[in-house]
């Protein structure tokens, strides 16, 4: 089973601020700004309405329409969608990362993303401030989601067939490299675990190392680059593990540790 650590929601670029953790330990993945139909008005987490939230943390900033990738939270929009499931969509060079590196059916992504923890303050929610606990007011790299893959369509009238996913969209459809990812039933590990799902905060999900830049990862051995696809290098100045670049997709090979790790982070 090879392991794909996913960079998904909000970044530097895309959105300009951390996703939220919320007082519960709710890992909201905000999705990127876009030109696709869902808009963040639309979208709500239990009572929580996404533009509001936005607002109440980045005051003066507008936000309207947003690419709802990977779609794994049922409910997610105000107007329910029918017969709604789960996927997760790739394209263009990613998808070419996932296809060359062999990505096939039972191979399991873990989505990760920029947050930063959350307090109700007295006009909402707002980011912490400076304190003493590093990974109480830091910007973090955290493990959110997951999807062990079931299948995986590239016909594109297959791919219509999820007429709410972004990737459904005419201009996705007409992308010879576009690709939708569905999830297994059930966790082949763990059957009693559906085959995708979200992940609350928890310590051990958190990719970036203690006093370190989001981007510099505590350096376990089975995500050192001899393990991962593609000609990658550690670039870390000193401690930790560094992946430069843009990247959306990397890539991981089995190797001792690596399966056990990934099957904790989600049972």
């Amino acid at each position: 089973m090879k392991i794909i650590l996913s960079r998904k929601g909000f970044d530097a670029s895309n959105g300009g601020c951390p996703s939220p953790i919320l007082p519960d330990g709710t890992l909201l993945s905000m999705p990127i700004p876009s030109n696709d139909r869902d808009t963040y008005e639309d979208l709500f987490w239990q009572d929580v309405n996404y533009a509001d939230l936005l607002r109440q943390l980045r005051p003066g900033k507008a936000y309207s329409h947003c690419h709802v990738d990977p779609d794994l939270r049922p409910g997610l929009r105000s107007a329910e969608v029918e017969d709604w499931k789960p996927a997760f969509g790739q394209t263009d060079a990613a998808q070419g990362v996932l296809k060359n590196a062999g990505v096939e059916k039972g191979d399991l992504f873990l989505f990760f993303g920029w947050f930063r923890q959350t307090e109700c303050g007295p006009n909402g929610y707002r980011f912490v401030r400076k304190c003493g606990d590093f990974f109480r007011c830091a910007d973090l790299h955290v493990i959110y989601g997951y999807l062990q893959i079931g299948e995986i369509l590239t016909d594109p009238e297959k791919i219509s067939a999820y007429s709410w996913h972004p990737h459904a969209s005419e201009a996705f459809l007409k992308n010879k490299a576009n690709a939708l990812y569905l999830p297994a039933e059930r966790l082949s590990w763990n059957p009693a675990l559906p085959g995708y799902g979200t992940l609350d905060y928890r310590a051990d999900r958190i990719l970036t190392m203690e006093n370190m830049p989001r981007g510099t990862w505590t350096a376990k051995p089975f995500l050192m680059p001899e393990h991962v696809y593609g000609n990658r290098k550690n670039s870390a100045n000193g401690a930790g593990l560094y992946y430069a670049g843009i990247w959306q997709e990397l890539v991981v090979e089995e190797s001792d540790g690596l399966l056990d790790w990934a099957k904790r982070l989600i049972d």
